[in-house]
């Protein structure tokens, strides 16, 4: 189904296990290629929830950012340490401003709001960091998934088969 299409992953140590883990999963069922991108801070990084831990393929500042079709955000404390990574912050800038999907979900849109690219967009992510993003000029919503554009964003773990759905049918338009 999304054979040749390349994904990135971000990963930090503290990421929301879930939020990395199921969306791998669902990007390597539909045949997706999939890269975990470190910042560099660790060769492996461990869940907050201490369930997962992955290993990086690569970082941030070793990726050419044409070379995927999109990127996903995991929530978690990585997101705090991810937002400090500038080749993380940048990797995302230039996948958006290319037209390619970018995906966040929980406190992973803080992410994006260090890219500087949902001001003025429809976003959601966990109600605790609801107020970043209207500081960053968001339109912030409480809903289980948001697509504006090629920005996608969803809330809470709970919510992670309508986040991943809304991955891979926005993948499979482009």
């Amino acid at each position: 189904m999304l054979e040749g299409k390349r994904v990135a992953i971000l990963v930090e140590e503290g990421f929301e296990d879930s939020e990395l883990m199921e969306p791998l999963r669902a990007m390597q069922d539909t045949g997706a290629r999939v890269v975990i991108i470190g910042s560099g801070s660790k060769r492996s990084y461990k869940g907050k929830r201490g369930s997962a831990k992955i290993a990086a393929d690569t970082t941030a500042d070793k990726v050419k950012f044409e070379n995927f079709d999109a990127v996903i955000i995991p929530g978690g404390g990585a997101t705090e340490r991810m937002r400090l990574c500038q080749p993380m912050v940048d990797l995302v800038s230039r996948v958006h401003d290319e037209g390619k999907l970018v995906a966040a979900i929980c406190h992973g849109p803080q992410l994006l709001a260090s890219a500087e690219i949902i001001r003025g967009r429809r976003v959601t992510s966990s109600p605790m960091v609801a107020l970043d993003m209207r500081n960053a000029g968001a339109i912030w919503v409480d809903e289980p998934v948001v697509r504006n554009g090629n920005i996608i964003t969803s809330r809470r773990p709970v919510d992670l088969p309508k986040f991943n759905k809304a991955i891979v049918e926005a993948l499979l338009q482009n």
